[in-house]
């Protein structure tokens, strides 16, 4: 079995054996991260586009602190009632300043709103169509335990230069994005925790291209 993948300047390296494809429901339940500018969002899109049923971990955290549900009370009750504006929309902005203020704030945070994330994701992992790739896209994947929940991790990670100039176009300056990058998890704890582990150093092309070739030969329905 081909463990190395490459597609232009960027390579798919198959780490850990993924389980055979599960008979009924979903063919795989995956996970996938990176740290921020490494193309975890591009990756993503394209296995969208191969017909994966994707999760957004960022969309369920918005979902949870919705005047819809129960942990906007909860929230609201710990960290003040004037993060919500007039229309009730959280200022998500202003929770982040007060919640990661210290490591308690943040623990606070967290005990509110990632068992009810955790609850929406496999909820919706699970109405993945029969023999469809399900992935949960979730930026921060740091946990060995977390990881396990999971038949595979895809971690995707790419230069530091071309991740600050990915920054750089989102508005974000040089300093602060380098500052982000540092305050993640490196590339070698993100290595321990991959399944497939992908180098993001090419082209979006390079991305897309590698991304259809290891679904074909390592994420098959009939196992690998």
């Amino acid at each position: 079995m081909n463990t190395l993948i490459r597609s232009g300047s960027s390579s798919a390296t198959l780490l850990r054996a993924i389980p055979a494809a599960h008979p009924l429901g979903p063919s795989h339940v995956l996970a996938l991260s990176g740290g921020i500018g490494a193309g975890k969002s591009t990756l993503a899109h394209a296995l969208r586009g191969l017909g994966a049923h994707i999760v957004d971990a960022d969309v369920l955290a918005r979902e949870v602190l919705s005047p819809e549900h129960p942990v906007y009370e909860a929230v609201l009750a710990s960290f003040g009632r004037d993060l919500a504006g007039a229309d009730g929309v959280l200022d998500r902005q202003l929770l982040a300043q007060r919640a990661f203020s210290s490591p308690e704030g943040t623990a606070l945070l967290n005990s509110l709103t990632h068992p009810a994330i955790a609850a929406l994701a496999h909820e919706r992992l699970a109405q993945a169509g029969d023999g469809k790739l399900a992935v949960y896209d979730v930026p921060l994947l740091t946990k060995r335990e977390d990881a396990a929940a999971f038949d595979g991790v895809i971690m995707v990670r790419a230069p530091m230069d071309v991740r600050l100039e990915r920054l750089e176009k989102r508005g974000v300056s040089r300093e602060e994005a380098a500052v982000r990058i540092s305050r993640q998890i490196s590339d070698e704890q993100r290595r321990e925790l991959a399944s497939i582990w992908v180098d993001n150093s090419g082209s979006e092309e390079d991305l897309t291209d590698l991304t259809r070739s290891f679904v074909a030969r390592w994420l098959s329905r009939s196992g690998i």
